[in-house]
């Protein structure tokens, strides 16, 4: 078999420029260039994916989606492009969907109508609200895919607050007991891990102990530990209908953004009241808080591309200024990197159907 012809690069350069080529200097030590040079590495596809320090799959992907009332609907959200509240049948399309995609689990968010939101948030805990159902019904028909659940009163409430809230106060501890009452309802739905995402202090432990009590030692909990007032959630906001109604803002609860090591305290208290995971939102503008609490504690850590996250980059995908398959696994393998051990991100079916196709 004939040889391809191998190029004199010395004789190229010569030919092109009418100079001999620059002679690498002579390496002074072992380590050192020309003898070390890190491009050998990235020449091809098949060695770039042999060395790559990091891996992205559906496994890592968990799936934030919109519940709705109704029978087959699927409402857009106009401030998420491809997203849509999906009315409990054809929620459970698409979580069969997901499975069969590989992702792990789905985490469900209701569009609660305005009558029933309320000042004691009494709907949070209703055994036949609209989470609730859509629990049963995923259970029931669809097996092999987790059901996570927001435990957060802000969708129930008629001031849009997480928590209850007297002479303009956001209540801590008698926040707590409604809070175990909405996880018990979803715990008896068939829940699978139960996420407070409120910020009340002693939330994890309240919850914790109120399920053992009930026997649901197996329910999971995935604390919203590191969870900042950000101003990225505002699509978010309009997706569950609790924008219009929110009554100032969420600050005497949420994280300031300015502050990194009262993350990790957070992170350790939920952890001491029973916490089996934890998660930081938002995301990418706080990888570096990601980083210290996977660092500091080695637990299973996630991070929520949160919706105003992907709001911007699917409208500047819109408008053609960046490329969608590109930025969009380029900024959920950042989220390995950081050390998150998993996403949840409105990208997640999208990824997967990526990821499966090569």
């Amino acid at each position: 078999m004939t040889q391809p012809k191998r190029t004199n690069a010395a004789a190229h350069v010569r030919a092109v420029t009418g100079e001999a080529p620059a002679r690498p200097a002579a390496a002074g030590k072992r380590g050192d260039y020309p003898t070390v040079r890190l491009r050998r590495n990235r020449t091809d596809d098949w060695t770039r994916r042999m060395v790559a320090e990091n891996h992205l799959a559906p496994a890592d992907l968990l799936w934030p989606v919109f519940v709705q009332e109704g029978t087959d609907a699927a409402d857009p959200v106009g401030s998420m492009p491809g997203v849509e509240r999906l009315s409990v049948d054809r929620l459970v399309e698409a979580a069969g969907r997901a499975a069969e995609l590989g992702i792990p689990a789905i985490a469900l968010f209701p569009h609660v109508p305005a009558e029933r939101k309320t000042a004691d948030c009494a709907e949070a805990w209703n055994p036949e609200n609209l989470v609730c159902k859509a629990v049963r019904e995923v259970k029931r028909q669809v097996s092999d895919i987790g059901v996570i659940c927001d435990v957060a009163l802000d969708p129930y409430n008629a001031l849009g607050h997480d928590g209850l809230v007297a002479d303009g106060r956001v209540l801590n501890d008698e926040t707590l007991h409604a809070l175990i009452r909405q996880s018990l309802a979803q715990a008896e739905a068939g829940c699978d891990i139960i996420a407070p995402s409120d910020m009340m202090d002693g939330r994890v432990g309240a919850i914790r102990e109120a399920l053992d009590a009930a026997g649901y030692q197996e329910v999971k909990i995935m604390s919203y530990a590191a969870k900042y007032a950000s101003g990225f959630y505002g699509p978010f906001r309009d997706a569950v209908g609790s924008g219009g109604f929110l009554a100032g803002d969420k600050k005497t609860y949420q994280m300031d953004p300015a502050n990194s090591d009262e993350a990790l305290r957070e992170v350790m208290l939920d952890l001491r009241e029973g916490a089996d995971m934890v998660m930081v939102k938002p995301g990418m503008p706080y990888l570096d808080i990601v980083h210290r609490v996977k660092e500091a504690f080695r637990v299973p850590t996630f991070a929520y591309q949160v919706s105003g996250e992907y709001a911007m980059l699917k409208a500047a995908v819109e408008r053609g200024w960046l490329d969608n398959d590109k930025v969009m696994l380029e900024s959920l393998l950042s989220f390995k990197r950081a050390g998150a051990d998993g996403v949840l991100t409105y990208f997640a079916v999208e990824a997967a159907e990526r990821l499966k196709a090569g």
